[in-house]
């Protein structure tokens, strides 16, 4: 399998606000312009759409298998803030000392309001998009998942589902990662990565599998919980979402979690991110507002501050390279304002280079929701390399 961009399926999955219309609407001028994908549209299976939670995983990404989508090319076009123009290589890891899980986001096609478990050309893309950008400092496992997909978004624009269909998509996602506890990961330390419902479901896994446990959290080297609104209490960095597991303040520090959702300005009072008990929120069962806010952790700066991000994007074939970055284009800083926390983005001040035009494809509830992970994907790499250092130094 050779992928050179992302499908047109997947971009507009990417760029969907949950609805029919935004992903008709904006996908293709946004992401499959002169796309070609040579993805198969359907992989493999097992189970079917009736399969129960605890069948065997069926592995999107897993070391050794053929054609891993996590293992992709990740050659990139580097474009510096002066314009000049340079190509790096970065290659998959080939220690074995950490492992990655990573959960994708809302992408499944399929017309039933979960998935099945079936691999398909909008999962393979997305793990491509997502998931192969750490496979320099880890190894990347990631399992099929009964997820809500688009069709059932679209029936709960607001995110505000019953427990059957959220039951349905962490009982799935649970067995897959407590498979990988039990058989793949061994003594080794571990990485977590999600996005969006992906993410939701991270803050399941660990607010009832790994935060309880005194082992488990001394062997998460750290989480990258994009979109998922990790809450605290006003004011601290943990003992909302998780007990234990505190929101990261410093780079390098093992044992938290990097969460954020990206803005150009405060969310809306309907926003779908950023603010407590509502929107995704409720994918992870978080329903409290009172006292409570949303995570945001700077990428870029994990101490706060206000600094650039290093950005990546797929190139959708119109470069030589299938990844274009650049660095320093964009500058954040987390923000609080009438109850709402964000990542807010801006293009960085005199900046004379060309990214891409960054919108709130989804509508201002929805923010640059679809560009979070490549907003700031060379600093998130860079920052759990920093992690798995400090976790390597302290367990000699």
């Amino acid at each position: 399998m050779q992928v050179t961009c992302l499908s047109e399926s997947a971009a507009k999955h990417q760029v969907s606000r949950f609805t029919a219309a935004a992903a008709g609407l904006l996908a293709a001028s946004l992401l499959a312009a002169s796309c070609s994908s040579t993805t198969a549209s359907v992989t493999t299976s097992a189970g079917g759409s009736g399969s129960a939670p605890g069948a065997s995983t069926v592995w999107l990404c897993k070391p050794g298998i053929p054609d891993d989508p996590c293992t992709q090319s990740l050659e990139t076009t580097v474009v510096s803030p002066t314009g000049a123009i340079s190509i790096s290589t970065p290659k998959p890891a080939t220690s074995t000392r950490f492992a990655c899980f990573y959960v994708y986001g809302t992408v499944s096609q399929e017309s039933s309001v979960n998935a099945s478990l079936t691999i398909q050309s909008a999962e393979v893309d997305s793990a491509i998009a997502q998931g192969s950008p750490f496979s320099p400092v880890c190894q990347l496992y990631a399992p099929i998942y009964r997820q809500v997909t688009l069709a059932g978004l679209e029936q709960h624009p607001n995110l505000d589902f019953g427990p059957a269909e959220t039951v349905t998509a962490y009982d799935s996602i649970r067995s897959g990662f407590e498979d990988f506890l039990a058989h793949e990961l061994g003594d080794r330390p571990f990485v977590v990565i999600g996005d969006s419902q992906g993410a939701a479901m991270l803050n399941l896994l660990l607010e009832n599998i790994v935060d309880p446990s005194p082992a488990l959290r001394a062997r998460l080297v750290v989480g990258v919980i994009v979109g998922g609104n990790v809450e605290v209490p006003r004011g601290q960095l943990v003992g909302g979402t998780f007990k234990h597991i505190p929101a990261c303040s410093s780079l390098g520090q093992p044992g938290c979690v990097i969460a954020f959702s990206s803005f150009p300005a405060t969310p809306p009072a309907d926003s779908l991110f950023g603010r407590p008990g509502q929107g995704v929120s409720l994918q992870s069962n978080q329903t409290a507002r009172a006292g409570l806010q949303v995570v945001c952790v700077n990428p870029a700066a994990l101490s706060g501050g206000t600094a650039p991000l290093d950005s990546a994007f797929p190139t959708l074939g119109k470069l030589a390279t299938p990844w274009v970055a650049f660095p320093g284009l964009y500058t954040a800083t987390c923000e609080q304002a009438d109850g709402a926390s964000w990542l807010n983005v801006t293009k960085t001040p005199g900046s004379t280079v060309k990214g891409p035009a960054l919108t709130e494809a989804g509508g201002t509830d929805f923010g640059y929701h679809v560009w979070d992970m490549f907003l700031a994907q060379d600093n998130l790499v860079s920052d759990v390399a920093a992690a798995e250092t400090t976790w390597t130094r302290d367990h000699r």
